[in-house]
């Protein structure tokens, strides 16, 4: 028999014992990196969320903390979700998520603030006007589209990038700095709105200290050295520079702290700054302005409709429909004189006087009334339908984009029922806060003094007084419809003294409510007009029911109206018959208008380390970084530019004519600070000027001289001891003479003129000195060195200092 093939007999070798692996360990790393991973997302979110704490303080709920917090998260998560993708490819999903989580949020705050229209319009119209409306509106801000779309953009952008630059580049403390920039954004546009936000603050540095414990990954446990694979010289250099980096990062943030630690801790007591003083609040026209002047044009067209009312109000009363409140006099013009701000639905609340409130809703629909002005009974606190514009000193309404037939809103008010019995007793308040109702302005008609006189003469208290300007007016002048319209010094003096039968004597309710108004300061009352209709429940409001009247405000009462119309079918007496009469005690019977009543993360994937194939190269990084740096940079020139701009404007167009003269020579002063010829305090008008025309004169000299002279030329100029007039440094005994230039001699004179003889200064003179300051800081400018030239525009200074 012939034998097989022979058999391989092979012996397995024992495998080489190792350490056993505890079960399921491989899933418990993954577990521990996932976790390890987590504290820099989370920390991202805090950071951005509590940016939306702290705008949210100004806010009328937590709408807006809630949508900052969902864009915060939404944010974050796209970039932890997308991590796998390409780098360029993370921008554009995350627009897109943002896009998405914006439409939803303008969706849910044009519901909550119930606005009409079309989606679309509410969109555009938030995309147009949200920075302005978001700092002009007033505060509490009610969260709408226009309010929420900046603040939403600006989280979801400042999560995206600092996720990006954290999670992806590796770079966590370079992360940070989006939200924090965001955060300190915030609190400028809070500003002195709200209480200092200490716990959001403490709790942002708790999560920057966080996310930056659990973003070293030297000391973890299992952690590859990433200098192993390096020879021993190599892997001795670069550990060399990672501790002198460290030892110089450290040093320089000791230095930081050191130098400007005094510096923030001075300025704890300081008020900030409110952006809102730099944005120009809604404007009105002259009409709006002065609504008394249309008095007489709806006198004579008295079955004009204006109005279509319907009223929810207790049984058996009648309201008065405010259109204006008019507080300031200047002799010629009665103006509401007010700051109106953006507002929301819900309108602030002030406390409430004494006594009793109704609470009044009516459905308005405008016909024929035209203009900005808004009617509503006093005191307005909540507005559907409309976008509204509020002034809370005076109570008056405006809707900014104007007034159009069809238009319906709703309006409730909250109407004070003071005790009558107070009146007799009451007194009026006096000092800086009532100065504005208390005015008088110059000029005063010595006869309308006369008749102040002998009418307080026999009544000391205060609603005696007022009760005896009222009394006199009713019994003394006539109405008519046809009487021309003015409220002047000279139409106020002809309507009290002139003669009957010219055409004295008789006017419409323009020129009583006027008188007694002016008559009441003259006799120490505190005093306003107020501009409005007589609602006798639901239906039309005619041309024939506008009418004007006085009110006096008392204390603890508040304001009250007067009535000093005549009767109908009454004669009035001449006025020599009864030239003082005597007041009735008992209160007027019109009913106080009111005053205002108070309203109620999946885990995410560790940052790769240094030489992975997946992380962006450091010459990237940084070319992003200095392009984000520049970009600050501009945004935050362009944004002092337009301040700076915004404050110039304001200077020099707002307030009276001694203000605005005063504003324009405040220009001058700081134009020679930022040319580095300040002057003193001690100095004269005419000595500023002196030295402003010199300073000028040194500067052409000065840039002629370098644009003459060879570049390597020795200067030859030689200055003695002698100082200028203003002692600011050495004057050149070659001094060029004065050239010709603006004028600042004749500002100096008009500055003098407001300080030694107020209100003598008109409107013309103001213009004029706006003219000669950007004459002359355009001059100054111009010859300064074109480096400098594009500083002056952008410097810091003029915002925050003082005169």
């Amino acid at each position: 028999m012939g034998r097989g093939p022979p058999v391989v007999t092979t012996q397995a070798r024992p495998a080489t014992p190792g350490p056993a692996a505890p079960p399921g360990d491989g899933r418990g790393a993954t577990v521990r990196r996932g976790l390890r991973s987590v504290p820099v997302p989370v920390a991202l979110v805090v950071l951005t969320a509590l940016a939306g704490v702290v705008l949210g303080r100004v806010y009328a709920d937590d709408l807006l903390t809630r949508l900052m917090l969902g864009a915060a998260v939404g944010s974050v998560l796209v970039s932890v979700a997308a991590r796998r993708l390409p780098s360029w490819l993370v921008a554009p999903v995350s627009v897109a998520a943002m896009a998405g989580w914006t439409a939803f949020s303008l969706h849910l705050a044009a519901r909550h603030a119930d606005l009409p229209g079309g989606f679309g319009p509410i969109v555009a119209d938030a995309a147009r006007n949200g920075i302005p409306r978001l700092l002009t509106a007033m505060i509490p801000v009610e969260p709408a589209p226009d309010t929420v779309l900046v603040p939403l953009v600006a989280a979801w952008l400042a999560g995206l990038t600092g996720a990006e630059v954290a999670l992806r580049a590796g770079r966590t403390l370079l992360g940070f700095l989006p939200p924090t920039l965001l955060y300190a954004g915030a609190l400028y546009v809070v500003g002195p709105n709200a209480d200092p936000a200490t716990w959001p603050s403490v709790a942002f540095a708790g999560a920057v200290a966080l996310g930056l414990a659990a973003s070293d990954r030297r000391g973890a446990p299992g952690a590859a050295d990433p200098t192993a694979g390096l020879a021993p010289s190599v892997r001795a250099a670069v550990r060399a520079r990672l501790v002198a980096g460290t030892a110089l990062g450290l040093a320089v943030v000791v230095g930081l702290a050191a130098l400007l630690g005094p510096l923030l801790a001075a300025r704890v007591d300081d008020r900030p700054v409110d952006p809102r003083r730099y944005v120009e609040p809604p404007r009105v026209e002259s009409l709006d302005e002065n609504p008394l002047i249309r008095i007489s044009g709806w006198a004579l067209n008295p079955e004009q409709k204006l109005l279509d009312v319907t009223t929810r109000a207790p049984a058996g009363t009648e309201s008065r429909i405010r259109l204006a409140v008019l507080s300031d006099y200047d002799g010629v013009t009665w103006r509401v004189g007010a700051t109106y701000r953006n507002a929301g639905r819900i309108l602030p609340a002030t406390t409430p006087n004494a006594g009793p409130v109704e609470t009044v809703r009516q459905e308005i629909t405008v016909a024929d009334l035209t203009g900005r002005l808004l009617p509503a009974v006093a005191t307005p606190r909540e507005v559907t339908g409309a976008r509204v514009a509020y002034d809370p000193a005076t109570g008056t309404l405006i809707r900014p984009e104007g007034l159009s037939p069809g238009l319906r809103y709703t309006v409730t008010s909250a109407r004070e029922r003071p005790d009558e019995n107070l009146l007799a007793t009451a007194d009026v308040p006096a000092g800086a806060e009532v100065a504005r109702v208390l005015r008088v302005a110059d000029g005063t008609p010595e006869p309308l003094r006369k008749l102040a006189g002998q009418l307080a003469e026999d009544n000391g208290a205060p609603y005696a007084r007022a009760a005896a300007i009222e009394q006199f007016l009713a019994e003394h002048y006539r109405v008519v419809a046809d009487a021309p319209s003015g409220h002047a010094y000279p139409n106020l003096n002809f309507f009290l003294f002139g003669p009957r039968g010219g055409g004295g004597q008789r006017g419409t309710s323009e020129q009583f409510a006027a008188a007694f108004a002016v008559l009441g300061r003259l006799t120490g009352l505190p005093t306003r007009v107020v501009v409005g209709f007589e609602s006798r429940g639901d239906g039309p409001v005619r041309a024939a029911d506008a009418f004007a009247w006085p009110e006096v405000l008392f204390s603890g009462v508040g304001w009250v109206p007067f009535d000093p119309l005549p009767r109908p079918d009454t004669e009035p007496r001449p006025v020599e018959e009864d030239f003082r009469p005597t007041p009735d005690d008992p209160p007027p019977s019109e009913v106080p208008e009111p005053t205002v009543e108070p309203t109620a993360t999946p885990p995410a994937v560790a940052a790769d380390r240094p030489g992975s194939e997946r992380g962006v190269s450091t010459p990237v990084l940084v070319a992003v970084a200095v392009a984000g740096l520049l970009l600050l940079v501009g945004a935050a020139l362009a944004t002092l530019a337009g301040m700076r701009r915004a404050q110039a404007r304001a200077r020099r167009e707002r307030g009276d004519p001694g203000e605005r003269i005063a504003g324009a020579w405040r220009e001058v002063t700081d134009a020679l600070r930022l040319a580095g010829r300040p002057v003193g305090g001690d100095l004269a008008a005419t000595e500023v000027a002196r030295h402003a025309r010199r300073a000028l004169a040194d500067a052409r000299a000065t840039t002629t001289a370098d644009r003459t002279a060879p570049p390597t030329a020795p200067a030859t100029a030689d200055r003695t001891g002698e100082t200028d007039h203003a002692g600011y440094g050495p004057a050149a005994a070659t001094a060029p003479a004065m050239v010709d230039g603006p004028d600042v001699d004749e500002l100096a004179v008009l500055l003098n003129q407001v300080a030694f003889a107020p209100g003598s200064a008109t409107p013309a003179h103001a213009d004029r000195a706006s003219a000669l300051v950007e004459q002359y800081v355009a001059a100054l400018r111009a010859a300064r060195p074109r480096w400098r030239r594009l500083l002056w525009s952008v410097h810091p200074g003029p915002l925050r200092w003082r005169p």
